[in-house]
């Protein structure tokens, strides 16, 4: 059996938000695409893809019929990102920068 980044019979979730997929367990603090929810509010993710109780999978076609909550903890933005563009013998180069903003979350319920 192949292991996984969380605990053997754990009960876990994959929702989607913001364009990508995140694996999820109760107690867990995700940074996710940044939520226009101020911080100490609950939020609710109602894209649920799959879940998992005790062994026992629920795969979605293509999303279930459940909710995962979770609470706003802080605002911030990420690690700055570095590009570049250049062109030899052209006199030619483009230097840019990103920072990414995010939402920390504590999922608080599966269900």
């Amino acid at each position: 059996m192949s292991t996984n980044t969380k605990e053997k019979n754990k009960d876990f979730a994959v929702i989607k938000t913001g364009g990508k997929q995140y694996t999820v367990a109760v107690d867990d603090k995700v940074k996710v695409e940044k939520l226009e929810t101020p911080v100490g509010d609950t939020v609710d993710f109602s894209v649920v893809l799959l879940t998992s109780d005790d062994g026992d999978v629920s795969v979605g076609t293509p999303e279930l019929d459940k909710t995962v909550t979770a609470e706003v903890l802080e605002h911030g933005r990420g690690k700055k990102i570095h590009g570049l563009k250049f062109k030899r013998k052209k006199g030619y180069m483009r230097r840019w920068g990103h920072r990414q903003d995010y939402t920390e979350v504590k999922i608080t319920k599966i269900g």
